[in-house]
């Protein structure tokens, strides 16, 4: 793909990304250890450029979603130890052996299968256990009235897997003003500590635990297992900023959003501006057509909603529907607006800032979702890398 800071293009800023590892550091015991988890492209960022640049600062251990963005880390040259939170299909068995990967051994009957695999191939599989402590959706269930610790223990006996490592995950780390939602992840908290203490018991080594995501990290600090495993946090946001927390890092976003204007013309009184005449003009204003749209991840939910960017250091709003490859933005007041001005879509210009938490507000989601569907079309820069 052709590099170019013209039309469309999002740049990360390394020093920001330093600096929020700090802040999380700052938050978690001195022996506990971070686990990044760059999955989906880091959110977006660059899992190969973001991953190396942590890989520098000393983090060791990595998370991906699934077995490709394995590949992608050691392909970069990611040599710390990288661990598969998401299923991996059979005919891709081969590359957690030959990858040194870890994997998520996500029930009995998938760790069997693994099992049976690396028998026959004469190897050993390494990966960590998923306890189901409540989110439901990958792991050992382990409830109160569904505690299915014998599971568990069937999979430490399995011969050719090498558990070195129980985790768990919350589910409602983020909501500390519901009190029933504290308690639900104090419970899975507890019941985490159970299967471990049973796991111990039995005289079996538990290995590496991890339990935090990033809302965990935020709200539960003081936690003292092995990893913790942020995401978003080391991108310098977090999934909602109107969520209450219990700590007060002081993060820098690292991602910036930027597009051209590419025309500017005068929209007379009662004339429509974009697909399906959804705004017309009341007055005469000046229309300026941005070279950025829905298929490079602005959301098309955005449209008409009072959205807004920035231009010359002013706020810009976005008229009619955001198209596939452009949008449109009212900068009458604005002077001397031109052809290839840059205009910010998410980040800093003059004493003004747009931020993702704008965006995910406007459209009714939350920044992870937003970041996510940045689109490969858009060219990332890195700066202070």
């Amino acid at each position: 793909m052709l590099q170019s800071k013209s039309r469309a293009w999002l740049q990360v800023d390394g020093d920001a990304v330093r600096h929020n590892l700090k802040e999380i550091k700052k938050l978690i015991p001195e022996t506990t250890e971070i686990m990044a988890v760059v999955k989906a492209n880091c959110y977006g960022h660059g899992d190969r450029q973001l991953s190396m640049l942590m890989q520098q600062e000393g983090i060791k251990t990595f998370a991906v979603s699934s077995v490709d963005e394995a590949l992608n880390l050691r392909e970069a040259g990611i040599s710390g130890e990288i661990l598969i939170l998401g299923y991996t299909p059979k005919e891709h068995f081969h590359y957690l052996h030959e990858k040194h990967l870890l994997q998520n051994f996500l029930s009995l009957d998938y760790a069997s299968q693994l099992d049976e695999y690396a028998a026959l191939h004469h190897v050993v599989i390494r990966g960590h256990i998923k306890i189901d402590t409540g989110m439901a959706r990958l792991g050992i269930r382990c409830l109160d009235d569904d505690y299915n610790i014998q599971e568990v223990f069937e999979i430490y006996k399995l011969q050719h897997l090498s558990v070195e490592g129980l985790f768990s995950h919350f589910s409602v780390a983020d909501s500390l003003e519901v009190e029933d939602d504290r308690a639900y992840t104090i419970h899975q908290r507890e019941l985490f500590d159970q299967v471990i203490a049973d796991v111990l018991q039995a005289g079996l080594n538990p290995g590496k635990l991890h339990l935090q995501n990033s809302y965990g990290v935020l709200n539960y600090p003081e936690l003292c297992y092995d990893y913790v495993r942020p995401g978003i946090l080391m991108l310098g946001f977090t999934s909602d900023d109107s969520i209450s927390i219990n700590t007060s890092p002081e993060f820098i976003p690292a991602m910036s959003l930027y597009a051209e204007v590419s025309r500017v013309r005068l929209v007379k009184k009662g004339c429509s501006v974009g697909y399906g005449r959804h705004y017309k003009a009341k007055e005469d204003r000046l229309i300026a057509t941005v070279s950025i749209g829905y298929a490079d991840g602005i959301p098309r939910a955005a449209s008409n909603q009072g959205m807004q960017v920035l231009l010359h250091s002013q706020r810009a709003e976005i008229v009619g529907n955001i198209c596939m490859d452009q949008l449109m933005i009212d900068v009458t007041g604005i002077e001397h607006v031109k052809s290839g001005d840059i205009v910010t879509l998410i980040g800093q210009d003059g004493n003004e800032r747009v931020t993702i938490d704008e965006w995910s507000r406007c459209v009714h989601t939350i920044n992870n979702d937003l970041v996510c569907q940045i689109s490969a079309r858009v060219p990332r820069f890195y700066e202070h890398f």
